[in-house]
């Protein structure tokens, strides 16, 4: 399979060190994800693209930076790929399912998490569903190993894991070459529980920034896990 990375941020950049397949960055080809004629041509050719690249700055309030990298240049992707005939592999987040039903599956209505990063996300997913000919949609969340913070939410629940087993599992969905939506994780923990994984002495603290942050992302997982179980 002709394989595209697109963007080498921290997850693209481990998908790339895994595998080895081909990856273009913002920084370094100077593309514009907000402009698909300066990326297109890198698409030509190709089997699957995999989109890593979106606005992650989660609890700011530029409503046009999360706007056009999060939708329009998502759904721009997605005309591309129709075009070309290419399957899309869209990286999306759990943090759809904030405020939403826990344990959420993948046919559970997600509810934003009250601020433009969610909200573009949902947005996003919503369009590839709709007018994406092939995709494959993975929601997640990835932390940085090791956990670099001081401190670590205690109570702020989830199927979150770090970057490296994250990566492993979307790297495994993609070459079952399956399809459709899946939430991507593993057993659930706290935040407080992985940053101890990896950073002994990290502190407890509780979720006390305002109600834009999720408390509980649980997601059911047994979709995926029916996926690795299915031969193929």
């Amino acid at each position: 399979m002709n394989r595209l990375v697109l963007g080498d941020g921290l997850l693209g950049r481990s998908i790339v060190d895994k595998t080895g397949w081909d990856y273009i960055s913002r920084k370094i080809d100077g593309i514009d994800f907000c402009k698909p004629e300066t990326y297109a041509n890198y698409i030509v050719g190709r089997d699957e693209v995999i989109n890593c690249i979106g606005y992650t700055n989660t609890y700011d309030e530029k409503r046009d930076e999360h706007w056009k990298v999060n939708y329009e240049g998502v759904a721009e992707l997605v005309n591309i790929c129709n075009k070309l005939n290419v399957k899309l592999i869209h990286i999306g987040t759990d943090y759809l399912y904030s405020y939403s039903k826990v344990g959420a599956t993948e046919n559970d209505v997600p509810v934003h998490c009250r601020n433009w990063y969610g909200y573009t996300k949902l947005l996003a997913d919503g369009y590839i569903q709709l007018k994406s000919k092939n995709y494959l949609l993975l929601r997640s969340t990835h932390k940085e190993e090791p956990f670099s913070a001081d401190k670590a939410w205690i109570n702020q629940i989830g199927n979150f894991d770090y970057v490296s087993t994250i990566s492993e599992l979307i790297i495994a969905l993609i070459r079952k070459r399956v399809t459709g939506t899946y939430n991507v994780g593993t057993e659930i923990k706290t935040m407080y529980d992985l940053a101890k994984k990896t950073t002994p002495d990290v502190e407890p603290n509780f979720v006390l920034i305002d109600d834009r942050t999720p408390t509980n992302v649980v997601m059911d997982i047994s979709k995926m896990k029916k996926a690795f179980e299915s031969g193929g």
